[in-house]
Protein backbone atom coordinates (compact mmCIF):
# COMPACT_ATOMS: atom_id res chain seq x y z
CA UNK A 1 0.00 0.00 0.00
CA UNK A 2 1.43 3.63 -0.79
CA UNK A 3 1.71 5.71 1.91
CA UNK A 4 0.30 8.99 0.61
CA UNK A 5 2.00 11.28 3.40
CA UNK A 6 5.75 10.28 1.95
CA UNK A 7 6.11 12.95 -1.24
CA UNK A 8 7.97 10.33 -2.92
CA UNK A 9 4.71 7.81 -2.91
CA UNK A 10 2.31 10.64 -3.17
CA UNK A 11 3.89 11.91 -6.17
CA UNK A 12 5.88 9.17 -7.81
CA UNK A 13 6.24 10.72 -11.42
CA UNK A 14 7.72 13.83 -9.90
CA UNK A 15 10.32 11.90 -7.35
CA UNK A 16 12.92 11.99 -9.92
CA UNK A 17 13.11 15.41 -11.24
CA UNK A 18 14.91 17.93 -10.23
CA UNK A 19 14.34 20.19 -6.75
CA UNK A 20 13.23 23.74 -7.70
CA UNK A 21 14.23 25.68 -4.65
CA UNK A 22 11.07 27.75 -3.43
CA UNK A 23 11.47 31.62 -3.33
CA UNK A 24 10.90 33.36 0.01
CA UNK A 25 7.44 34.38 0.40
CA UNK A 26 6.85 37.83 0.88
CA UNK A 27 4.90 39.56 3.61
CA UNK A 28 1.28 39.47 1.47
CA UNK A 29 1.58 35.24 1.45
CA UNK A 30 1.98 34.65 5.14
CA UNK A 31 -1.28 33.28 6.78
CA UNK A 32 -1.87 32.21 10.18
CA UNK A 33 -1.63 28.31 11.29
CA UNK A 34 -4.70 26.68 11.91
CA UNK A 35 -6.19 26.13 14.68
CA UNK A 36 -8.93 27.24 17.17
CA UNK A 37 -13.09 25.20 18.11
CA UNK A 38 -14.38 25.78 14.46
CA UNK A 39 -11.29 24.62 12.40
CA UNK A 40 -11.51 21.46 15.63
CA UNK A 41 -14.89 21.01 14.62
CA UNK A 42 -15.14 21.03 10.81
CA UNK A 43 -12.29 18.96 11.16
CA UNK A 44 -14.01 15.90 13.01
CA UNK A 45 -17.34 16.21 11.02
CA UNK A 46 -14.72 16.11 7.98
CA UNK A 47 -13.43 12.92 9.54
CA UNK A 48 -16.77 11.43 11.35
CA UNK A 49 -18.04 11.29 7.70
CA UNK A 50 -14.76 9.64 6.38
CA UNK A 51 -14.72 12.72 3.72
CA UNK A 52 -11.57 13.89 1.68
CA UNK A 53 -11.41 18.04 1.16
CA UNK A 54 -9.22 19.87 -1.55
CA UNK A 55 -8.20 21.90 1.75
CA UNK A 56 -6.52 19.64 3.07
CA UNK A 57 -5.16 17.15 -0.08
CA UNK A 58 -3.96 20.72 -2.62
CA UNK A 59 -2.09 22.57 0.54
CA UNK A 60 -4.55 25.49 0.55
CA UNK A 61 -3.48 28.72 2.78
CA UNK A 62 -6.61 29.64 3.65
CA UNK A 63 -7.21 26.36 5.67
CA UNK A 64 -7.30 27.77 8.92
CA UNK A 65 -9.48 30.70 7.91
CA UNK A 66 -11.81 28.70 6.43
CA UNK A 67 -12.26 25.81 8.58
CA UNK A 68 -13.17 28.23 11.73
CA UNK A 69 -15.52 29.56 10.10
CA UNK A 70 -17.37 25.88 9.11
CA UNK A 71 -16.56 26.63 5.48
CA UNK A 72 -14.77 23.41 3.83
CA UNK A 73 -14.65 22.38 0.06
CA UNK A 74 -15.66 18.67 -0.51
CA UNK A 75 -13.34 16.35 -3.14
CA UNK A 76 -15.22 13.50 -4.02
CA UNK A 77 -14.28 10.59 -5.82
CA UNK A 78 -11.07 9.52 -3.78
CA UNK A 79 -7.74 10.95 -3.06
CA UNK A 80 -5.91 10.17 -5.93
CA UNK A 81 -5.92 11.94 -9.65
CA UNK A 82 -5.13 10.26 -12.63
CA UNK A 83 -3.37 13.17 -14.07
CA UNK A 84 -0.01 14.41 -13.03
CA UNK A 85 -0.11 18.17 -12.95
CA UNK A 86 3.09 20.13 -12.36
CA UNK A 87 1.46 22.32 -9.77
CA UNK A 88 -0.93 20.56 -7.62
CA UNK A 89 -0.34 18.65 -4.38
CA UNK A 90 -3.08 16.03 -4.86
CA UNK A 91 -1.58 12.56 -4.75
CA UNK A 92 -1.14 11.27 -8.56
CA UNK A 93 -1.72 7.68 -9.70
CA UNK A 94 -4.10 4.86 -10.46
CA UNK A 95 -6.90 5.00 -7.71
CA UNK A 96 -7.47 2.20 -6.12
CA UNK A 97 -11.02 2.11 -5.48
CA UNK A 98 -13.79 2.20 -7.50
CA UNK A 99 -16.52 5.29 -6.85
CA UNK A 100 -17.83 5.10 -3.50
CA UNK A 101 -21.89 5.07 -4.36
CA UNK A 102 -22.59 5.95 -0.47
CA UNK A 103 -20.70 9.42 -0.97
CA UNK A 104 -23.01 11.17 -2.18
CA UNK A 105 -25.20 10.61 1.29
CA UNK A 106 -21.69 11.12 3.26
CA UNK A 107 -21.31 14.89 1.56
CA UNK A 108 -25.03 15.76 1.56
CA UNK A 109 -24.84 14.68 5.66
CA UNK A 110 -21.95 16.67 6.38
CA UNK A 111 -23.60 19.88 4.49
CA UNK A 112 -26.16 19.75 6.85
CA UNK A 113 -24.23 19.48 9.97
CA UNK A 114 -21.81 22.56 9.03
CA UNK A 115 -25.24 24.25 8.53
CA UNK A 116 -23.50 25.29 5.08
CA UNK A 117 -25.64 28.34 3.02
CA UNK A 118 -23.06 28.00 0.24
CA UNK A 119 -20.65 24.73 -0.49
CA UNK A 120 -18.25 23.99 -2.95
CA UNK A 121 -17.59 20.28 -4.26
CA UNK A 122 -14.63 19.61 -6.44
CA UNK A 123 -12.98 16.22 -7.08
CA UNK A 124 -9.92 14.20 -8.53
CA UNK A 125 -9.69 13.75 -11.80
CA UNK A 126 -11.04 10.05 -12.89
CA UNK A 127 -9.77 9.43 -16.20
CA UNK A 128 -10.20 5.76 -15.19
CA UNK A 129 -14.54 6.32 -15.40
CA UNK A 130 -16.11 5.82 -18.19
CA UNK A 131 -18.29 9.21 -17.72
CA UNK A 132 -15.14 10.52 -15.69
CA UNK A 133 -17.44 10.91 -12.31
CA UNK A 134 -20.59 12.70 -14.04
CA UNK A 135 -23.21 10.95 -12.89
CA UNK A 136 -21.34 11.10 -9.36
CA UNK A 137 -21.29 14.48 -9.47
CA UNK A 138 -25.26 14.89 -10.30
CA UNK A 139 -25.87 12.28 -7.36
CA UNK A 140 -24.17 14.32 -5.06
CA UNK A 141 -25.67 17.44 -5.82
CA UNK A 142 -28.94 16.05 -5.54
CA UNK A 143 -28.24 14.03 -2.56
CA UNK A 144 -27.44 17.72 -1.04
CA UNK A 145 -30.23 19.18 -2.32
CA UNK A 146 -32.61 16.61 -0.45
CA UNK A 147 -30.80 17.35 2.73
CA UNK A 148 -30.34 21.29 2.86
CA UNK A 149 -32.54 22.00 0.06
CA UNK A 150 -31.91 26.36 0.44
CA UNK A 151 -27.74 25.82 0.51
CA UNK A 152 -27.00 27.07 -3.01
CA UNK A 153 -24.12 24.59 -4.74
CA UNK A 154 -21.08 25.59 -6.84
CA UNK A 155 -19.19 22.26 -8.18
CA UNK A 156 -15.34 22.36 -9.87
CA UNK A 157 -15.15 19.67 -12.38
CA UNK A 158 -12.56 18.00 -14.08
CA UNK A 159 -12.81 18.43 -18.06
CA UNK A 160 -14.28 15.22 -18.70
CA UNK A 161 -12.01 15.17 -22.20
CA UNK A 162 -11.80 11.44 -22.10
CA UNK A 163 -15.49 11.09 -22.25
CA UNK A 164 -18.50 11.02 -24.38
CA UNK A 165 -19.53 14.78 -24.78
CA UNK A 166 -22.84 14.38 -23.18
CA UNK A 167 -21.50 13.58 -19.88
CA UNK A 168 -21.74 17.60 -19.33
CA UNK A 169 -25.10 16.85 -19.69
CA UNK A 170 -25.73 14.45 -16.82
CA UNK A 171 -24.06 17.46 -14.20
CA UNK A 172 -25.75 20.44 -16.12
CA UNK A 173 -28.85 18.79 -15.39
CA UNK A 174 -28.66 18.35 -12.01
CA UNK A 175 -28.70 22.55 -11.70
CA UNK A 176 -25.68 23.64 -9.64
CA UNK A 177 -26.02 27.21 -9.03
CA UNK A 178 -22.75 27.26 -9.98
CA UNK A 179 -20.44 25.63 -12.26
CA UNK A 180 -16.47 25.91 -12.39
CA UNK A 181 -13.80 24.55 -14.10
CA UNK A 182 -10.55 25.87 -13.65
CA UNK A 183 -7.97 27.32 -17.13
CA UNK A 184 -5.23 27.27 -14.25
CA UNK A 185 -2.54 28.67 -16.81
CA UNK A 186 -2.21 30.55 -20.13
CA UNK A 187 -2.23 28.32 -23.08
CA UNK A 188 1.41 28.51 -23.94
CA UNK A 189 1.86 27.08 -20.44
CA UNK A 190 0.15 24.09 -20.52
CA UNK A 191 2.77 21.34 -21.77
CA UNK A 192 4.94 22.07 -18.79
CA UNK A 193 1.84 23.25 -16.15
CA UNK A 194 -1.30 21.02 -17.49
CA UNK A 195 -0.15 18.37 -19.85
CA UNK A 196 -3.44 16.18 -19.71
CA UNK A 197 -5.36 19.06 -20.28
CA UNK A 198 -5.86 21.00 -23.50
CA UNK A 199 -7.17 25.30 -22.75
CA UNK A 200 -9.77 25.05 -25.47
CA UNK A 201 -11.25 21.93 -24.50
CA UNK A 202 -11.65 23.44 -21.12
CA UNK A 203 -12.82 26.91 -22.65
CA UNK A 204 -15.18 24.87 -24.77
CA UNK A 205 -16.45 22.80 -21.58
CA UNK A 206 -17.49 26.06 -19.83
CA UNK A 207 -19.08 27.52 -23.36
CA UNK A 208 -21.39 24.35 -23.48
CA UNK A 209 -23.03 24.53 -19.89
CA UNK A 210 -23.79 28.32 -20.83
CA UNK A 211 -25.59 26.87 -24.21
CA UNK A 212 -27.39 23.59 -21.71
CA UNK A 213 -28.48 26.66 -19.43
CA UNK A 214 -28.03 30.13 -20.29
CA UNK A 215 -29.12 30.88 -16.39
CA UNK A 216 -26.77 28.62 -14.99
CA UNK A 217 -23.35 30.82 -13.60
CA UNK A 218 -19.98 29.75 -14.64
CA UNK A 219 -16.76 30.38 -13.29
CA UNK A 220 -13.07 29.94 -13.95
CA UNK A 221 -9.97 30.77 -12.82
CA UNK A 222 -5.92 30.76 -13.06
CA UNK A 223 -2.75 30.68 -11.62
CA UNK A 224 -0.27 33.23 -12.11
CA UNK A 225 3.43 33.37 -10.90
CA UNK A 226 3.95 30.36 -13.14
CA UNK A 227 6.10 32.36 -15.84
CA UNK A 228 3.00 33.72 -18.28
CA UNK A 229 3.42 37.28 -19.00
CA UNK A 230 0.69 40.35 -18.66
CA UNK A 231 -0.73 39.83 -22.50
CA UNK A 232 -1.01 36.19 -22.08
CA UNK A 233 -3.48 36.37 -18.88
CA UNK A 234 -5.59 39.43 -20.84
CA UNK A 235 -5.87 37.29 -23.92
CA UNK A 236 -7.22 34.16 -21.28
CA UNK A 237 -10.18 36.88 -20.06
CA UNK A 238 -10.98 37.80 -23.36
CA UNK A 239 -11.07 33.99 -24.07
CA UNK A 240 -13.30 33.10 -21.31
CA UNK A 241 -15.35 36.15 -21.84
CA UNK A 242 -15.76 34.92 -25.66
CA UNK A 243 -16.97 31.98 -23.84
CA UNK A 244 -19.75 33.96 -21.63
CA UNK A 245 -18.07 32.89 -18.22
CA UNK A 246 -19.31 35.12 -15.84
CA UNK A 247 -16.87 35.11 -12.78
CA UNK A 248 -12.95 35.04 -12.84
CA UNK A 249 -10.57 34.37 -10.08
CA UNK A 250 -7.04 34.83 -10.19
CA UNK A 251 -4.17 34.25 -7.34
CA UNK A 252 -0.78 34.05 -6.54
CA UNK A 253 0.85 30.05 -7.20
CA UNK A 254 2.77 28.82 -4.57
CA UNK A 255 4.59 25.71 -4.50
CA UNK A 256 3.55 22.82 -2.99
CA UNK A 257 7.52 20.69 -2.74
CA UNK A 258 10.62 21.47 -4.27
CA UNK A 259 9.39 18.60 -6.92
CA UNK A 260 6.62 20.61 -8.58
CA UNK A 261 6.71 23.87 -11.00
CA UNK A 262 8.76 26.62 -9.55
CA UNK A 263 7.49 29.96 -9.03
CA UNK A 264 8.71 32.13 -11.45
CA UNK A 265 7.79 35.52 -9.48
CA UNK A 266 5.56 36.75 -6.60
CA UNK A 267 2.94 38.85 -8.63
CA UNK A 268 2.01 42.47 -6.34
CA UNK A 269 -1.03 43.08 -5.20
CA UNK A 270 -0.99 45.90 -6.75
CA UNK A 271 -0.68 43.72 -10.08
CA UNK A 272 -3.48 41.51 -9.09
CA UNK A 273 -5.71 45.15 -8.57
CA UNK A 274 -4.88 45.93 -12.36
CA UNK A 275 -5.72 42.28 -12.88
CA UNK A 276 -9.19 42.80 -11.19
CA UNK A 277 -9.50 46.75 -13.08
CA UNK A 278 -9.19 44.99 -16.69
CA UNK A 279 -11.42 41.85 -16.04
CA UNK A 280 -14.05 43.60 -14.55
CA UNK A 281 -13.50 45.97 -17.96
CA UNK A 282 -14.02 42.66 -20.60
CA UNK A 283 -17.38 42.43 -18.63
CA UNK A 284 -17.47 40.02 -16.16
CA UNK A 285 -19.96 39.72 -13.29
CA UNK A 286 -17.32 38.65 -10.91
CA UNK A 287 -13.91 38.86 -10.46
CA UNK A 288 -11.42 38.01 -7.48
CA UNK A 289 -7.88 38.63 -8.41
CA UNK A 290 -5.58 38.67 -4.73
CA UNK A 291 -2.65 36.79 -3.78
CA UNK A 292 -4.58 34.25 -2.03
CA UNK A 293 -7.69 33.89 -3.94
CA UNK A 294 -8.56 30.24 -4.54
CA UNK A 295 -11.17 29.14 -6.59
CA UNK A 296 -14.02 28.42 -3.34
CA UNK A 297 -11.73 30.99 -0.67
CA UNK A 298 -15.14 33.50 0.13
CA UNK A 299 -17.39 31.40 -1.87
CA UNK A 300 -20.18 32.24 -0.33
CA UNK A 301 -20.29 35.93 -0.27
CA UNK A 302 -18.79 36.06 -3.46
CA UNK A 303 -21.90 34.11 -4.68
CA UNK A 304 -23.93 36.73 -3.46
CA UNK A 305 -22.18 39.20 -4.80
CA UNK A 306 -22.38 37.52 -8.27
CA UNK A 307 -26.13 37.05 -8.51
CA UNK A 308 -26.35 40.73 -7.62
CA UNK A 309 -24.21 41.90 -9.93
CA UNK A 310 -26.66 39.81 -12.68
CA UNK A 311 -29.93 40.96 -11.21
CA UNK A 312 -28.33 45.08 -11.46
CA UNK A 313 -27.07 43.90 -15.11
CA UNK A 314 -30.39 42.47 -16.12
CA UNK A 315 -32.57 45.26 -14.46
CA UNK A 316 -30.99 48.14 -15.78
Amino acid sequence: MRNLKIPSERHPEKAHKADNAPLKKPSWIRVRAPGGAGYAETHKIMRDNKLVTVCEEAGCPNVGECWSQGHATMMIMGEVCTRACTFCNIATGKPPEALDVFEPGRVADAVKKLGLNHVVITSVDRDDVEDGGAEHFARTIRAVRRQSPNTTIEILTPDFIRCDPSVLELVVAAKPDVFNHNLETVPGLYPEVRPGARYFHSLRLLQRVKELDPSMFTKSGIMVGLGEDRQAVIQVMEDMRAADIDFLTIGQYLQPTVKHHRVDRFVTPDEFKSYEKAAYGKGFLMVSATPLTRSSYHAGDDFARLREARHKKLNG
